[in-house]
């Protein structure tokens, strides 16, 4: 009498952990992308509130980082820099998203009040983009 696995059974759950790996290893790079784009995000509230901060005060958009009163180098694990130009905020990534990628942040006067919205820039694949910015 025979014990343990035949050959084919064997087969049979290499090829399992095969499709499972198949699956799994392409949704957690795009997981970890999103994460990465998140990021950036984050380090942009810094710059939103220092523009809004600046505009409620001054009736203006600011021209740059130092205008607003913040870093001329906010970088990050993923992102090279977080830039501003009157209304318009720029994150951009580095490899770990896609080299050059960009998120902007588009800030509009609304009655006072300052609104934002996100959307992708150059070289920033959509599926990346947080929820609330699409």
């Amino acid at each position: 009498m025979q014990k343990g696995f035949t050959l084919i059974e064997l087969m049979i759950v290499v090829a399992i952990i095969g499709i499972l790996a198949a699956i799994a290893i392409p949704a957690y790079q795009n997981y970890t992308k999103r994460s990465h784009v998140s990021e950036g995000l984050s380090l942009a509230s810094g710059a939103k509130a220092a523009v809004t901060e600046y505009y409620s005060s001054n009736g203006e958009w600011p021209t740059d980082n130092t205008e607003a009163g913040i870093s001329t180098t906010i970088s990050g694990n993923a992102v090279t820099s977080v830039e501003i130009n009157a209304s318009l905020i720029t994150v951009t990534y580095n490899t770990k998203v896609t080299s050059g990628a960009k998120l902007t942040l588009q800030g509009s006067d609304s009655n006072g009040s300052v609104n934002w919205t996100c959307a992708a820039g150059s070289n920033m694949d959509e599926k990346f983009v947080p929820s609330n910015c699409r």
